[in-house]
């Protein structure tokens, strides 16, 4: 590896991964399913707001249906 780099001539493109970025977005999420991710925040360390998006991502990759039954 060189001791100095000269960076005066480098030149500048766009990040490939820029399409991979998360988009923000609202939602309206009762207070006890926060709660859940919260909790389970706590005890793996993740951020809640990244479970979430995992647990999505999981759900989206398996094509995985809500399964809704309305009372009669």
């Amino acid at each position: 590896m060189k001791a100095e780099y000269d960076l005066s001539k480098m030149t500048s493109r766009r990040n490939p991964y820029a399409r991979q970025l998360k988009k923000q977005v609202t939602l309206r999420i009762r207070p006890d399913v926060i709660d859940y991710f919260k909790a389970m925040a706590e005890e793996t360390g993740i951020p809640y707001q990244s479970l979430i998006n995992l647990y999505l991502q999981d759900c989206a990759k398996v094509h995985r249906k809500l399964d809704m039954q309305w009372a009669t």
